[in-house]
C-alpha cells in the first residue's frame, strides 16, 4: 500500500511539474463518462465506471499527455436488474476479476499523443489494472478549445493480459455458452477545462 501512496505522490509532483511549463486541463468529472461492455458466448453486459480525477497536458496548442485515474469501486451494470445486477457488480469487483479490495484504482498515464489530422490523434500509454501496467495504443477524436478540452475514443482491453482469467478459452477447456470474451471495450468522454 505504501509503494501505491509513493507512486501516486510522485505522479503528483510531475504533473505540477508539467504543468508549471505548460497548460494543465483538469478533468471534468461530472461531464466525462467511461462505459464498458463485455461479451460472452450467450450475451453481453455493460455499464459505466466513474473517473476519480485526471488531467490533460497542453502546450502549444496541442495535447502531449495526461493521467487519468479511475475509480474500480464506482462500477455500474446497466443492463440487468435487482438481485442479478447486483450479483454482476460483485463478481467484476471480485478477486475472479478486478479485485477491487486490493486494487481500488486502475490508471492510464499517457506517454505519446500523435496528431494525425484534424481532431484524429493516436495516443500511447501505459495503462496498470490490477496493479500490473503495460503499454496500450488507440485513437481519439480531441477538441481543443480556448479553456475546455472534449476527447472521445474507444478503448480495448485484453483482461488476460492483466491476469484476469475468469471464464477465458484460453485457459479454460469446455466452457461452452459459458465463454467469456477475452477482449472489453472502454468507450470514453473526456472533458477537462483550465
Amino acid at each position: 500500500m505504501k509503494t501505491k501512496q509513493f507512486r501516486l505522490t510522485i505522479l503528483s509532483l510531475l504533473l505540477a511539474f508539467s504543468t508549471s511549463f505548460a497548460g494543465g486541463y483538469k478533468v471534468q468529472k461530472q461531464e466525462s463518462s467511461v462505459k464498458w461492455n463485455g461479451k460472452k458466448v450467450s450475451g453481453e453486459h455493460y455499464g459505466a465506471i466513474s473517473i476519480r480525477e485526471g488531467e490533460l497536458v497542453v502546450e502549444n496548442g496541442k495535447v502531449i499527455g495526461g493521467t487519468f485515474v479511475v475509480d474500480m469501486n464506482s462500477i455500474t451494470n446497466d443492463d440487468l436488474d435487482g438481485e442479478w445486477r447486483q450479483k454482476l457488480i460483485d463478481h467484476l469487483k471480485s478477486d475472479d476479476f478486478f479485485n477491487v479490495e486490493n486494487y481500488p484504482t486502475s490508471e492510464l498515464v499517457l506517454t505519446e499523443v500523435e496528431n494525425k489530422s484534424g481532431n484524429n490523434y493516436s495516443l500511447k500509454g501505459d495503462l496498470t489494472i490490477k496493479g500490473k501496467t503495460l503499454p496500450v495504443t488507440f485513437d481519439a477524436d480531441i477538441e481543443i478549445g480556448k479553456n475546455k478540452i472534449k476527447a472521445n475514443g474507444k478503448l480495448v482491453v485484453d483482461r488476460t493480459l492483466y491476469d484476469i482469467r475468469y471464464g477465458s478459452g484460453k485457459f479454460f477447456q469446455n466452457l461452452g455458452d459459458r465463454m467469456i470474451h477475452d477482449e472489453f471495450t472502454l468507450e470514453y468522454i473526456i472533458v477537462a477545462a483550465k
